[in-house]
């Protein structure tokens, strides 16, 4: 296949091009940056999501695409940054799928990046794709984002949302931040500890985004593993993992002196589950957390 992706110098985008690499598909990036580090054989566009549409030449003849794009939502939300968060996602899947559908060889297929935040935060209540969404910020962020990439059906694209939860990989992503404190035995709960996380392993998460590509489901999948947890036990996992203990909790206060509105996102309570993907015959490699963050973690 020839596949174009967006976002691919992010953490699932990395991951992406090495396993789609692996499997001889012919790859095009659209990147922000001209010197984006590439393996071999890798085609490069420059294109700035919020700014405009996307070259059409670097879509000619693609089978497939893969919207990756959008300014990290992992920073403390002033005015300008939460504008800034929406308009590369929601602007940047508009101007990605007119172009799209102007195309005289359409793509067959559009995987997009979305998050499990969509769902707001929901206490102990088990979520799957058809749950109703939340009505926060980040929440109606992810259902105008979808929304937008929904727009590629009516020119006979395929659209498939897969909605993320905390990815687990050692390199990249929130992992590498949480690790330095509990190496020190200095980790802890987040608030009272008692939220969901869902979450799962990068190599899990690339293989459910070749998924989508290879096979004929369509609509949101949950890009979670099927055995979320509460935050305490996350913190116990963790601490097990790097053979220290967990004794100091970081109170809800702190959080939102530290990161201000965006500590909502560390504290919201989202028990999603991968209904849809398992439905579809999808498997996962690590569906349990302890094994996941071995792996993660192994020397």
């Amino acid at each position: 296949m020839r596949i174009a992706i967006t976002g691919a110098s992010g953490l699932i985008g990395r991951r992406l091009l090495k396993i789609l690499a692996a499997d001889g598909h012919s790859l095009q990036v659209l990147s922000r940056h001209a010197g984006t580090n590439l393996p071999p054989g890798v085609r490069l566009s420059v294109w700035d999501s919020g700014r405009g549409a996307p070259p059409a030449e670097s879509l000619q003849d693609v089978d497939a695409v893969v919207h990756l794009a959008g300014e990290p939502v992992a920073q403390r939300w002033t005015t300008h940054v939460r504008q800034t968060i929406r308009e590369s996602r929601i602007t940047g899947t508009r101007n990605l799928v007119q172009t799209l559908a102007r195309l005289p060889h359409k793509p067959q297929v559009l995987v997009c990046a979305s998050a499990v935040g969509y769902y707001g935060s929901r206490g102990d209540e088990i979520l799957n794709e058809s749950s109703a969404p939340g009505g926060d910020y980040l929440a109606q962020l992810c259902v105008d984002w979808e929304k937008e990439a929904q727009g590629a059906e009516a020119a006979g694209i395929r659209v498939v949302r897969v909605r993320t939860g905390l990815v687990l990989d050692a390199r990249g992503g929130a992992l590498p931040r949480m690790l330095p404190p509990f190496r020190l035995g200095l980790g802890g709960k987040l608030g009272n500890g008692q939220h969901w996380m869902s979450w799962i392993h990068l190599e899990d998460l690339g293989a459910l985004f070749q998924f989508a590509l290879a096979n004929p489901v369509s609509g949101p999948l949950n890009g979670v593993a099927p055995n979320p947890v509460i935050n305490a036990e996350f913190t116990r996992a963790l601490a097990s993992a790097v053979h220290r203990p967990a004794i100091f909790p970081m109170p809800a206060f702190a959080l939102r002196a530290l990161f201000g509105e965006m500590s909502e996102v560390l504290l919201a309570s989202q028990r999603a589950l991968p209904q849809a993907a398992e439905a579809a015959g999808f498997r996962f490699r690590y569906p349990e957390l302890a094994p996941a963050l071995a792996a993660v973690l192994k020397p």
